[in-house]
């Protein structure tokens, strides 16, 4: 078998294994209502974040994987009750979608954080799929604190998908084919992580 017919198997086969699992995959989109996020004038973190968010649910929903939006319109929804709705799932994954903003104006990049040891996995495969269909500079997988990733019983990881007070990165990622680049990464990364058979 050569290497494109292998890499084709590979994917059918992580394919079906998703929708034969059926698993369950929590949607947060980062801020809203009050909650506007990072901005750049009146480009707001809070409304890219959620048209990402149903773009990743779009792409999930195709592979076969069920989903739980913590939010699907301009709602605030305090921290707290973002990870209690998340661990309503045992056995799912949460992926929290966010974009970045530095007073550091030349700070460009997708970065993904993870807080569990369980996590680490989904982190590095879900960044890895970010970089793969974006092509964005990599800013790392990194541990940090965030409270929707430590009061989270599950495989959880945050992600930044870019910057939006780096003015060249804030105009790509207010263009929607680069938005939908950056789900179809992150599904990418949730369908290897399945395959891997950490989840």
């Amino acid at each position: 078998m050569n290497n494109f017919a292998r890499a084709i198997a590979i994917l059918l086969a992580s394919s079906l294994l998703s929708i034969l699992s059926g698993k369950t995959v929590i949607i947060d989109a980062g801020h809203g209502g009050r909650d506007i996020g990072g901005h750049l004038g009146k480009v707001y973190e809070k409304h890219l974040a959620l048209d990402t968010a149903m773009r990743l649910e779009y792409y999930l929903k195709k592979k076969g994987y069920r989903t739980v939006m913590i939010r699907n319109n301009d709602t605030f929804v305090p921290l707290s009750q973002r990870a209690a709705i998340a661990n309503r799932y045992p056995g799912a994954i949460f992926i929290s979608v966010h974009y970045n903003s530095t007073w550091k104006k030349h700070v460009e990049g997708v970065e993904t954080f993870y807080y569990s040891a369980q996590s680490k996995g989904l982190a590095n495969a879900c960044h890895n799929g970010m970089l793969s269909n974006t092509r964005a500079a990599n800013r790392g997988v990194k541990f940090a604190r965030y409270y929707v990733l430590r009061h989270n019983t599950l495989p959880a990881i945050l992600v930044e998908g870019g910057f939006l007070s780096h003015s060249g990165e804030c105009a790509k990622v207010m263009k929607g084919t680069y938005r939908d680049q950056l789900a179809r990464g992150i599904v990418d990364g949730v369908v290897r992580f399945d395959a891997s058979g950490q989840w």
